[in-house]
């Protein structure tokens, strides 16, 4: 009996002392600092000033670093070639201060057959 009661009450105490202990478990972005977000962007920004037509996915991936977001399909040609399109997103400005990065707040990047063909929403639309 007197072992369950020193038990209990270790129990106790030990949930006292967690009571004010908070477990985060949020976006992709936490622990990270509270400027992050910018840092990030303005490096993706200078780095998207270095890209030149014509490199591959995988020389850009080099150089920028792992997508935000992607997204990738086939399409067919006039003369029903099969053409593989690609478009990897990187953050670079900012729209909303939720923590998240959104498609909105990123450049895309676009390739055709593996070749970049262009950055930017307008070759975004024209893919």
């Amino acid at each position: 009996m007197k072992l369950k009661l020193i038990a209990a009450a270790l129990i106790g105490a030990t949930s006292l002392g967690l009571s004010g202990c908070v477990i985060s478990v949020g976006d992709h972005e936490s622990g990270k600092s509270a400027d992050y977000w910018q840092v990030q962007q303005d490096k993706n920004r200078d780095l998207l000033s270095k890209l030149s037509m014509g490199m591959s996915s995988d020389q850009v991936t080099t150089l920028m670093g792992t997508a935000d977001f992607s997204e990738a399909y086939t399409k067919s040609t006039q003369n029903n070639a099969e053409q593989s399109i690609k478009v990897l997103f990187y953050r670079t400005q900012w729209a909303e201060g939720d923590g998240k990065t959104t498609k909105d707040e990123c450049t895309p990047i676009v390739f055709r057959d593996d070749v970049l063909v262009g950055w930017g929403d307008t070759a975004y639309r024209q893919h």
